[in-house]
């Protein structure tokens, strides 16, 4: 299995590597891997063998059940998450050199519900993906505004500062 490590097991497991691979193949109870990823392919796997002595007919309804059961907030925004896949808007997102940023535009992008934006160092970026093990790829799935020689970083740090500047962002 090829899964990136979920924002969720991240933040309960610290700074282990909980990539699957070699040195990770159990999950972790507060996985959500554990019910959404692998339930299915089990099942499918049992089927295909001919062990399922009830088949799956719909397999994207099942999954949307399975992870009900993980995210309980699913049910309120299944509505949501489904009009903006409808039309996915970009989405600027500061601090991408962040961790729990990279982890959120990995769900954006799995998702299909927006267009990232990510400020930062396209190096920093990079890097710290590969590290996190996530599947996404600069210029591919997102864009990346470099914050020391992008133009368009001053169009948006001026467009964040009228939005922020009540709560007490300064110049």
């Amino acid at each position: 299995a090829h899964a990136e490590q979920s924002e969720v097991v991240a933040s309960a497991y610290g700074d282990q590597d909980l990539s699957f691979g070699p040195e990770y193949i159990i999950p972790k109870p507060f996985d959500p891997r554990l019910i959404v990823k692998i339930a299915p392919a089990v099942a499918k796997a049992a089927m295909d063998s001919g062990v399922a002595t009830r088949p799956i007919a719909d397999f994207d309804a099942y999954i949307d059940k399975l992870t009900e059961f993980v995210y309980k907030t699913n049910l309120f925004m299944k509505p949501i998450f489904s009009q903006a896949r409808k039309d996915p808007k970009r989405v600027v997102l500061p601090e991408g050199e962040e961790a729990r940023v990279l982890h959120a535009t990995q769900e954006l992008i799995t998702l299909g519900l927006a267009k990232p934006i990510l400020i930062g160092r396209p190096s920093v970026i990079e890097m710290r993906i590969q590290k996190l093990g996530l599947q996404i790829k600069a210029g591919v799935d997102f864009e990346i505004v470099n914050n020391e020689s992008d133009p368009r970083f001053k169009e948006y740090w001026s467009e964040y500062y009228q939005i922020m500047k009540r709560r007490g962002v300064t110049q």
